[in-house]
């Protein structure tokens, strides 16, 4: 994770890649997919369970959700892992994305949990930030109204449906 809010903003930043919106320019989908599929199988031995794997993605800015049913974990909630095709970046959400604020979240993960995930993701080289200021409002390279109706937010450049 970038150790500050103004790492963070660069970061997001750099990865707009003002040509491609979906995927970009160096993406290579197999890869991509391979990682996706490593990472799905590891959380799967990590929680001893089977996790819901959504990888059937379309029109989109991110790769794919896995989510970990509440049963198998230490907080007592489904925990759901969003992956973008930007620059391996990474959500964790508690119960699913946008339904709690980052510091209420950080009280319901369990740190049993946030490690296991934790550990995964940055074994996989993927980079596990924070959900919050993804619902900022989008001010990068592209268009705001080149995202679907309403208002555009870092959300939708990188974990969403376009």
């Amino acid at each position: 994770m970038p150790a500050d809010e103004a790492q963070l903003w660069q970061l997001m930043h750099s990865l707009d890649d003002p040509e491609h919106l979906e995927i970009p320019a160096n993406y290579d989908h197999r890869r991509a997919r391979a990682r996706f599929k490593h990472l799905s199988e590891r959380l799967d031995r990590d929680f001893n369970c089977q996790t819901d794997v959504d990888q059937h993605v379309q029109d989109a800015s991110f790769h794919g959700r896995i989510a970990i049913p509440a049963a198998a974990t230490t907080t007592g909630h489904p925990l759901v892992i969003v992956i973008s095709n930007f620059g391996g970046l990474a959500v964790l959400a508690v119960d699913n994305p946008g339904v709690w604020n980052d510091e209420e979240a950080g009280q319901l993960l369990h740190p049993d949990d946030a490690g296991r995930i934790r550990l995964a993701l940055d074994d996989l080289g993927y980079t596990l930030i924070p959900e919050e200021p993804l619902w900022q409002r989008y001010d990068g390279t592209w268009d705001p109204a080149t995202f679907a109706p309403g208002d555009a937010t870092w959300w939708t450049r990188y974990f969403d449906y376009l």
